[in-house]
């Protein structure tokens, strides 16, 4: 009992001589599932990536003379501005299937969550459209008709990171949307899947501005 006792009361002897913890404080450290918490760190280390991409970005354009402002009002700019609609709007789906697996409701959680993905898809659709659009005019990794060679590396690499990540999304909703269903998730399940797509719509509300709005062509 004494060795027991002492295991308790150490932190550096977690473990009684059976191999099985004895620690019974009765809650989860931090309060927080295993899974949010989880989710949170790779939140986290993933908006350190994309800072560090957008502060490159930024360098690259404000130290370059010629950088191309090549978005026309139409279609790029109404393109961009739909895609950020459908984002918006999948946010607000998957606020109600977060809603929906509290109460319990497995049909209306599949309903939105799909609507959710539904989302997803028309944004890479659109997003993919643009894409063609400017490979057509002659856009590359390094070279552009316009001006500042870097302007395809950065505008690629910034939008086709994002754009994996809304795939992910897509997939990893679907997923967690069909086996809710079954009973395999809980609505914790759903509520971590729901951090997932917020931070990659709250990710796009940076760059919509940032390599859209402020490329816009003025003349």
């Amino acid at each position: 009992m004494a060795g027991g006792h002492e295991a308790i009361g150490n932190p550096a002897a977690p473990l009684d001589a059976a191999g099985e913890s004895v620690w019974s404080g009765g809650a989860s450290p931090y309060a927080v599932p295993s899974k949010k918490f989880g989710m949170w760190l790779f939140i986290v280390s993933d908006s350190i990536t994309f800072s560090s991409l957008i502060i490159a970005y930024s360098y690259v354009r404000l130290a370059s003379p010629h950088w191309p402002r090549p978005f026309e009002f139409w279609p790029s700019i109404v393109n961009a501005t739909v895609m950020t609609l459908v984002l918006l709007t999948s946010s607000l789906t998957m606020v109600l299937a977060v809603h929906a697996a509290k109460h319990g409701d497995r049909n209306r959680v599949v309903r939105w969550m799909l609507l959710t993905g539904l989302g997803g898809v028309i944004f890479d659709v659109l997003h993919i459209h643009e894409w063609i659009g400017l490979i057509e005019h002659g856009v590359r990794l390094f070279k552009n008709p316009w001006g500042a060679p870097l302007f395809g590396a950065a505008f690629f690499t910034l939008t086709g990171l994002h754009m994996t990540h809304v795939t992910i999304g897509v997939v990893y909703l679907t997923v967690v949307a069909i086996g809710f269903k079954r009973g395999k998730y809980t609505s914790d399940d759903v509520e971590v899947s729901g951090l997932y797509w917020h931070f990659v719509d709250l990710v796009w509300m940076f760059l919509f501005p940032l390599i859209y709005l402020l490329s816009a062509k003025t003349a």
